[in-house]
């Protein structure tokens, strides 16, 4: 009979689980082509904002038809390090006013993460890798250092189509230029009763308006890696229609792992989930916009993308959720 040690016993047990865990997950992340995607700091820059002319340089190709990643994407490197010094922005039509009234001092302007997606034929996984860089603490968010957003539209929200999450951020939101204090969450442009340059406030649309909206599918999803170096991540998910309002807390899970100042982070979502979330299917066309908050940062504090188009198994789609 061979005697095994306790010690080694132990660490046989826990090799094979985490192969067992490795397996399950089914992905070969190495088989997987990545893209670039950079996320730049956008201040205080609102739907509205975007859509306003004496405000936004690109709002009146905007207004005409054009997309924000059509204009923008390829500019994010120049963009988010100007607008984080809370300096005025510099176009070749002239200068326009700062849209960060509360620069945090050394923030970097930009992250460079690289996305690859794959599907099982079950779950969707979304796999991030990023380096935050030098991030000074902000002490906005004590609980989390580090939390990676994924909004997924599945086409019903069409402002979110051409806009990514700027469809879902208004002037009055919390920490935006015409809150006034408010603490309102992100919310979508057709659940107000009126919307102007200072944003929707909170008169909703009337209720077979809203319910109508509902029944359409006229909602964004948010799914969240939260992170502390050394710790196990968390998932949370949310809802955005009306408001930005919790998810099912088992329906969306994240793992990651830190090295060497860089994040490699997997977030999972079932294909087919139950309602609220939406499915998941080949042939179609959905879009994601990818967001991070570095330096315990909260709210507006953040780096965001502009939306991405993908699809499953294959397509012309900007990303492609690649069978494994």
């Amino acid at each position: 009979m061979i005697k095994f040690s306790h010690r080694a016993t132990i660490a046989s047990i826990a090799a094979l689980l985490v192969s067992i865990s490795a397996n399950a997950a089914g992905v070969n992340w190495a088989s997987v082509p990545g893209k670039e995607v950079v996320l730049f700091y956008p201040g205080q820059s609102s739907w509205e904002w975007a859509l306003t002319p004496a405000d936004m340089s690109g709002a009146e190709d905007f207004r005409k038809g054009k997309d924000c990643a059509t204009c923008h994407v390829g500019e994010e490197k120049d963009m988010g390090p100007q607008i984080v010094t809370g300096t005025p922005r510099v176009f070749k039509t002239g200068e326009k006013p700062s849209i960060e009234p509360t620069p945090i001092a050394g923030k970097p302007g930009v992250v460079s993460a690289t996305v690859k997606l794959a599907n099982d034929g079950t779950d969707l996984y979304v796999h991030i890798e990023f380096a935050e860089g030098a991030q000074p603490d902000s002490k906005q968010d004590p609980a989390y250092a580090t939390k990676v957003s994924v909004m997924f539209n599945d086409g019903k929200v069409p402002e979110a189509n051409r806009g990514g999450c700027f469809a879902a951020c208004h002037d009055d939101s919390a920490g935006m230029a015409s809150a006034g204090g408010a603490n309102r969450t992100m919310y979508l442009s057709k659940t107000r009763a009126k919307i102007t340059r200072q944003g929707g406030g909170d008169t909703l649309a009337a209720p077979d308006k809203l319910a109508s909206l509902q029944a359409d599918g006229y909602q964004l999803e948010v799914w969240q890696a939260l992170l502390n170096p050394g710790q196990p991540a968390k998932a949370a998910s949310q809802i955005i229609f009306d408001k930005r309002a919790a998810a099912p807390s088992n329906v969306v899970t994240a793992e990651a792992t830190q090295s060497g100042g860089s994040w490699s982070v997997t977030i999972k979502r079932p294909l087919a989930a139950a309602s609220p979330f939406s499915a998941i299917t080949a042939g179609n066309t959905y879009y994601l916009g990818f967001a991070i908050h570095s330096g315990h940062t909260a709210q507006r504090f953040h780096y965001v993308s502009y939306e991405r188009s993908f699809s499953l198994n294959e397509g012309k789609t900007d990303l492609v959720a690649v069978k494994q």
